[in-house]
């Protein structure tokens, strides 16, 4: 009989989490989705979903996480450590609360999920770090969010040699900008470089910076994902991936 494989997903009720989600139950995966909102996933999926009410800042959550998908199925194969967002600031507006919400939400948050995953894995399972192309080149009003994408790839890499010895791979995925509804929230803020148009930006930097003249979808994100938990990327572990469409070729 076949085991049954299980993915822990931060955020993977909206934008790029859910096209990760959605990619993992094609595959066949049984999948926890750990957010603050539901957003009607058990009734879009049905029984191959769970959601756990989960706030990623919150070191003990991803440890709920973790024992409910192992309670579910007897497993944990892959981690997802999805759940964060971005918000443009220069950064004479910053302030401590605003750095520590982007650090906590987009670096501890990842931490503690790679942290709890990796004391209940085995060998052949994988984590996976959402980062961004801001992990690797930094853009103007958007110190906080390039340090904390910064940090992330700095832990994949690092994790990757800890845990590799235990047949546990690791690696991030660099999307450039995905138009998701919360990308476009994020880019009507006073500071972001849409200037106010945020549907016209997308479209113009597509055009005027990735070798394809468009940009990633969330499936295709998803769809990398799958490529990374799966026998294909068996020799690949602590790579951040550019998922671009070539804004940054490398």
């Amino acid at each position: 009989m076949t085991k049954q494989k299980t993915v822990v997903i931060t955020g993977g009720n909206r934008g790029i989490g859910l096209s990760i989600t959605e990619a993992f139950i094609d595959a066949g995966y049984f999948v926890v989705v750990g957010a603050r909102q539901e957003m009607d996933l058990t009734k879009r999926f049905g029984e191959r979903i769970l959601f756990v009410s989960t706030d990623v800042r919150d070191e003990l959550a991803h440890s709920r996480l973790v024992n409910v998908a192992i309670k579910k199925t007897g497993s944990l194969d892959v981690y997802v450590n999805n759940a964060g967002f971005s918000e443009w600031r220069p950064i004479e507006n910053i302030d401590s609360t605003f750095l520590d919400d982007m650090l906590n939400t987009n670096l501890k948050g990842v931490f503690w999920g790679c942290k709890a995953a990796s004391e209940v894995m085995l060998d052949g399972a994988n984590i996976i770090n959402i980062s961004s192309l801001a992990s690797k080149r930094g853009t103007a009003n958007n110190s906080a969010y390039c340090a904390s994408k910064f940090a992330v790839n700095g832990l994949t890499q690092a994790l990757a040699k800890e845990i590799g010895p235990r047949g546990i791979r690791v690696n991030a995925l660099c999307p450039v900008l995905v138009p998701t509804e919360g990308l476009l929230e994020a880019l009507k803020g006073s500071f972001s470089p849409a200037k106010g148009d945020p549907e016209g930006f997308l479209s113009r930097f597509a055009v005027d910076h990735a070798a394809l003249k468009r940009l990633p979808t969330g499936g295709e994100v998803g769809a990398m994902c799958i490529l990374l938990s799966s026998g294909a990327a068996s020799a690949m572990t602590g790579q951040c991936i550019n998922v671009d469409c070539g804004v940054l070729p490398q």
